[in-house]
């Protein structure tokens, strides 16, 4: 009888502590922005502070509410311009890792100028996008991929430039072909890296979205630049909340791919 109460205490532990571990994802986070919001709430109320120079939580709250329809409108421009953008830069940023993996030659010749480039303020570049092709989608797009592109060739270069060399060797001695080993050996072998890239990317292709939104019109950028002028302090804010829900969930997005896509990965990790 004992036993069998101690087996029934186990058991409801062991399920306690799945439902923990299952529910942590969610209460954490949750917890953490409750923390946030009180603390903002704090300093608006103990500290006087001006709404024109940081709203409080209720009033953002209640330009969400009243201006839903004009975000959404304003965020789905921006989502838009990052899916673009991001798609482009991983199709080319794939296409280009891997030729930049496949030969020294070229992995010396471009790395250098990859680096150089990745190092230019791109924020510097806006206005120049803006003067090359003008107020439409196109310098957001390309503002996107600029952002995007290194941490994707980084990633894939880096995965397909580990591949063990006893698993090269082996196929070479099974007279596998070049091509035959880089589909079936360093492809998948490199994938757990380029999904690091693809998600350092994500919300880099946000933050470029936006960047190029400072110059055009449209997207939920234009509305942080130009809310503040007309004391509408609290849609600025508004926005910047909206984008950080669309952030969230692209990158979790593509978390989600990597899992459903790879799932070997996660199974050989504790």
């Amino acid at each position: 009888m004992q036993a069998a109460r101690e087996m029934s205490k186990s058991s409801v532990g062991t399920v306690v502590r799945r439902l923990g571990s299952a529910a942590a994802p969610v209460l954490l986070p949750t917890v953490g922005l409750v923390f946030v919001i009180a603390a903002w709430w704090a300093a608006t109320a103990l500290l006087d502070v001006l709404p024109i120079v940081l709203p409080p939580p209720l009033d953002v709250w209640e330009s969400l509410i009243t201006r839903t329809d004009f975000l959404l409108q304003e965020a789905g421009v921006t989502i838009y311009q990052v899916l673009i953008g991001y798609a482009l830069t991983v199709a080319g940023g794939l296409a280009i890792g891997t030729v930049i993996a496949s030969s020294k030659v070229v992995d010396q010749m471009v790395s250098p100028w990859l680096v150089a480039l990745n190092a230019i303020p791109k924020v510097a570049l806006a206005p120049l996008l803006v003067v090359w092709m003008g107020f439409g989608r196109e310098p957001r797009i390309v503002m996107v991929i600029l952002l995007c592109f290194f941490p994707i060739v980084l990633a894939t270069v880096t995965g397909l430039t580990s591949t063990p060399t006893e698993l090269v060797e082996l196929s070479r001695s099974l007279e596998a072909t070049r091509w035959r080993i880089f589909i079936k050996i360093r492809y998948p072998h490199a994938l757990p890296h380029i999904f690091v890239g693809l998600k350092v990317a994500m919300p880099l292709a946000v933050v470029g979205s936006v960047i190029g939104e400072f110059r055009g019109r449209g997207g939920l950028g234009q509305i942080i630049v130009q809310a503040p002028s007309s004391g509408s302090t609290d849609l600025a804010f508004g926005s910047i909340v909206v984008l950080s829900v669309i952030s969230i969930a692209l990158y979790y997005a593509v978390v989600g791919a990597e899992r459903l896509l790879l799932p070997w990965v996660r199974a050989t990790v504790s």
